[in-house]
């Protein structure tokens, strides 16, 4: 069957055949032609015959690829075309080209040849020529160079040889020489005697020196003839006197000309030899590209200019001396023409001016301050009283900004972080919403009242802001001291209570949340000691319970405190106010009770005074605004466009005003609600200072505004001294985290604390988390992972910033309440804690001792399982073990531990467990029994040096 199947042919391959009878006929018929026509037609018809041959077995190939794949009937049909497709290509292959044709194109062929080798010979050439142009250009560069080495070397030699002379100066040395002569020419066109070179002039004695250069000047001597001339009336009219100076310096120029003539005929000469020297030398410099001046030189300069100063700075000097002179003998003679003194007058100015006495300036300025200050003093009166700063105190959750909200008719404390104060807040109180809040109040709504109104600072009472409270305190002239009647005196109240007492201010104790007590009737629009009588009486008893334990308490604190309408005597004992900030009784009371502390012993202290007295209270970045600061304004105005200068962490920060800022009426300063702009705002006020460079601005410390520019360095200097103890606070450590927050007086809150956590912090900022804080976060991370934190309390974190933090692992914890913030950071220390110590679990060795229980032995060999109990240390999953005893042999790895049955991680000093010990790979696991026995005491591996230390 194989032998059948390989003879049978298929269709294409006997068409292919076929193709190949033909093309050998059509050939040997080609051939027979070309033999005719001659040898050259032969070869160039044998070519043109193998090309068509090789074209014709292409075109065949691809014909049977086709039919082999096609049917019967296009096969057929291809075929029959074929068939006269080569019928007349044979037909036209016939007739051949012919001798000329043959001739044309070996003359094209030979043309081609001899233009490839004409391009070939001109590539050559012009390789040949950008070589030789290279080499030339190689050569021509060594030379410049081997010139310039030697220009160089002989410049070098030529100016040492200069310098060895004495002769060298460079252009600038030249031009300071001409310079100092043409100075020295003008003092003695002034009349300045000058020594000449080698000339030593006879020292005259100290006294005749004195008299010399301080009493007989010039200006001396002509003042003493100008008062012979009036007395003997022979004096010469200042015009006159013009004419005759004019006239004589003309005849004396005449006479130095003529005698200078002489001179300059005989150096003449010499002149154009030296010009031509000096020409000559100039240019050897300029030529040396690289000549600098060496250090030699830079001294040379450095004495000329000192020189050159030297000379400068003595014509004020003598224009000093002789404006001295001239004032003392202006004095004396008082009766000369008033042309003269005008003139003379204007000289004085004009002295002045150039010449700037600063330490007479600053005496001028500080005498300016104290006059103004005095002068202040002098127009205070009781009939002009400012608004008084009332500052509300007292422990957390105590109800303060409750009780200002209700004063207020506002809902500040529900919009805050937890209901947690967490900065300084100033309110300004009208006196027409302390009359509505008082009517009700006895005795009190036929009073005149004198004060404009109340300004009102609330504190935070969280132990971390005890700062703000100092900063609140020292401002107020009277306070409030928010006391809860269910709880008494709490920590930060006593705090409060010695601020209070160290600054000597006085205060009313808020009992508040008396709604609280048992059975209490709420009774509005009433005076609170009415509403206290209308309770039932297990409900007055009950106050009158706590009111006096807390009297006790502050007799505890060495003050006589009692209820006000029972007080004998306000001045020694402190006021205690029923309140409850929830319905608003006792409120009136409160308010009427400070109106009249504050018209009644404390008028005083609050008469207006024009001179400014102004704190700044907190740092604030505002969007639309920038960096801004609110202020409490106690005395005088500020105005926009005002200079002022505020402490800053750099220095003292010189500003000027761009707005002034105000909450509306009964809102408060630190809530962001729209702003009133004001073109002045007198105290007293809380007020939001828009200006520039306030980035480092300190809070805390006084704001001072310039009235004339020579007031700047003495303010400068008295809030330096300030400043110096404030800035000793803030220090930062090399490693720690960074720390945000949207105020200074928050930023002070949490440094305090952070402080107190022994949290280290490198870097501190005011405002939003941007790309650049997190970029200064990052560098801890080369120090020490765990600090690579922000810590943002209170401000927004920008989202650029927020992704450059994930990219570059820096944790970012934001919070608005301090204890949140602190929290998130101690548990993110503790995760970081755990990670590493499961990444060493395997590395870390505890040392243990254990003692094993041979009744509890499970399993001998593979793994060991046996009882033991740890005598001593801590033995834990993956602890490597060896028995000392037995040379250190080592057991294996603990992998498991349980205790009652169950799985445990590890076990202490006391406990009786069940370990499994596995061997160590690749090593003979040991056997109980064999290796070691019942009484071997099993330990840790850490190591055997550690081991035998610890025997010892």
């Amino acid at each position: 069957m194989d032998t059948e199947i390989s003879t049978v042919k298929t269709a294409a391959q006997k068409k292919k055949e076929k193709k190949e009878r033909e093309k050998q006929k059509k050939l040997a018929q080609k051939k027979a032609e070309i033999t005719k026509e001659g040898n050259k037609k032969e070869d160039d018809e044998t070519t043109t015959s193998e090309e068509k041959k090789n074209d014709k077995v292409i075109s065949a190939k691809k014909q049977d690829s086709v039919e082999a794949d096609g049917d019967a009937e296009p096969e057929d049909g291809l075929k029959k075309k074929k068939k006269k497709g080569g019928k007349e290509e044979t037909k036209e292959k016939g007739k051949g080209p012919g001798k000329k044709t043959i001739a044309a194109m070996q003359e094209a062929l030979k043309k081609m040849k001899e233009e490839e080798e004409r391009l070939k010979r001109e590539q050559e050439e012009r390789l040949r020529q950008e070589e030789i142009r290279e080499q030339a250009r190689q050569e021509q560069l060594r030379l410049e160079q081997e010139r310039k080495e030697k220009k160089k070397l002989k410049e070098k030699q030529r100016k040492e040889r200069l310098k060895a002379e004495g002769k060298f100066l460079t252009t600038k040395q030249k031009q300071d020489r001409a310079r100092a002569q043409a100075m020295i020419e003008a003092f003695k066109a002034q009349g300045v005697e000058l020594p000449e070179i080698g000339e030593k002039k006879p020292r005259p004695g100290i006294i005749c020196t004195y008299f010399l250069q301080n009493v007989f000047t010039e200006k001396f001597i002509k003042v003493v003839i100008l008062i012979i001339e009036i007395i003997l009336g022979t004096r010469i009219r200042p015009n006159k006197l013009k004419q005759q100076t004019s006239i004589e310096k003309k005849e004396e120029e005449k006479i130095d000309n003529e005698a200078s003539a002489a001179q300059v005929q005989v150096e003449i000469v010499d002149e154009p030899v030296k010009e031509e020297q000096e020409k000559k030398e100039e240019d050897d410099v300029k030529d040396s590209w690289d000549a600098d001046t060496t250090d030699d030189e830079q001294e040379e300069e450095d004495k000329s200019d000192d020189i050159l100063k030297t000379l400068e700075k003595e014509k004020p000097v003598q224009k000093e001396l002789e404006k001295k002179e001239s004032s003392e003998s202006d004095t004396e003679s008082e009766s000369g023409s008033e042309s003269d003194s005008e003139d003379e007058s204007e000289e004085d100015s004009e002295v002045e001016d150039k010449v700037p006495d600063s330490a007479r300036k600053k005496e001028r300025a500080k005498e300016r301050i104290q006059n103004r200050r005095t002068e202040a003093e002098k127009k205070k009166s009781l009939d002009n009283l400012r608004a008084a700063v009332v500052c509300v105190l007292g422990h957390v959750d105590t109800g303060k900004t409750k009780i200002l909200d209700k004063l207020r008719r506002t809902n500040v404390q529900d919009g805050e972080a937890g209901g947690i104060t967490q900065q300084i807040g100033a309110t300004n109180v009208p006196i027409e919403a302390i009359q509505e809040s008082t009517k009700h109040v006895k005795g009190f709504a036929d009073k005149k009242f004198k004060i404009p109104g109340l300004l009102i600072i609330d504190t935070p009472g969280h132990e971390s802001f005890s700062n703000l409270r100092n900063r609140g305190s020292s401002l107020c002239d009277i306070a409030i001291l928010v006391v809860d009647i269910m709880h008494g005196l709490e920590p930060q109240t006593i705090e409060s209570i010695n601020l209070l007492k160290a600054k000597k201010c006085p205060f009313v104790v808020a009992l508040n949340k008396i709604d609280r007590l048992y059975d209490w009737q709420t009774m509005n629009r009433k005076d609170v000691q009415d509403i206290v009588k209308n309770q039932e009486s297990n409900t007055q008893r009950e106050f009158e319970r706590r009111s006096k334990d807390i009297i006790v308490q502050f007799a505890e604190q060495s003050l006589n405190a009692a209820v006000y309408y029972e007080n004998p005597d306000p001045r020694e004992y402190v006021s205690l106010v029923p309140t409850s900030a929830i319905t608003g009784e006792g409120m009136g009371n409160l308010l009427a009770l400070i109106v009249d502390a504050c018209q009644g012993p404390l008028a005083k202290r609050l008469m207006y005074s024009e001179e400014l007295q102004a704190t700044v209270l907190e740092v604030k970045a505002l969007p639309g605004l920038g960096t801004t600061i609110d202020c409490i304004l106690v005395n005088g105005i500020l105005r926009e466009g005002d200079t002022v200068i505020i402490a800053g962490t750099d220095g003292p920060i010189v500003t000027q005003i761009r707005s002034l800022l105000m909450p509306q009426p009964l809102k408060e300063l630190r809530v962001k609600n729209a702003y009133i702009e004001h073109r002045e705002v007198k105290a007293a006020q809380g007020i939001k200072i828009a200006a520039k460079d306030l980035e480092k601005a300190i809070a805390g410390l006084n704001l001072q505004v310039v009235q004339k520019p020579d007031e700047i360095d003495v303010m400068k200097e008295e809030i330096a001294k300030e400043l110096s103890s404030a800035l000793g606070n803030i220090r930062l450590a090399e490693r720690g985290v960074y720390v945000q927050a949207s105020t200074l007086g928050a930023l002070e809150a949490l440094l305090d604390f952070l402080k107190s956590s022994k949290i280290p912090y490198s870097g501190i900022r005011i405002g939003p988390v941007v790309k650049k804080d997190v970029m200064k976060a990052s560098i801890m991370l080369e120090h020490d992972s765990q600090y690579a934190t922000i810590l943002a309390f209170d401000v927004k974190i920008e989202r650029d910033a927020q992704e450059l933090a994930d990219s570059l692992g820096v944790k970012i914890f934001q919070a608005d309440i301090i204890y949140h913030l602190f929290d998130k950071f101690t548990n993110y220390r503790e995760e970081l804690k755990q990670r590493k110590r499961d990444e060493n679990k395997h590395i870390a060795v505890f040392p243990c001792k254990l003692k094993i229980l041979p009744q509890y032995v499970f399993n001998s060999r593979d793994p060991i399982v046996i009882g033991v109990m740890v005598e001593a240390g801590i033995v834990k999953e993956g602890t490597p073990l060896c028995v000392p005893s037995k040379d250190f042999v080592d057991l294996g790895m603990v992998t498991s531990i349980e205790y009652n049955h169950k799985s445990v991680e590890s076990a202490r000093k006391g406990q009786e467990v069940c370990i499994k010990i596995e061997p160590v790979p690749g090593e003979a696991p040991k056997m109980f029994g064999r290796h070691f026995e019942a009484k071997d005491f099993l330990v840790s591996k850490v190591s055997t040096l550690i081991y035998h230390l610890s025997s010892i």
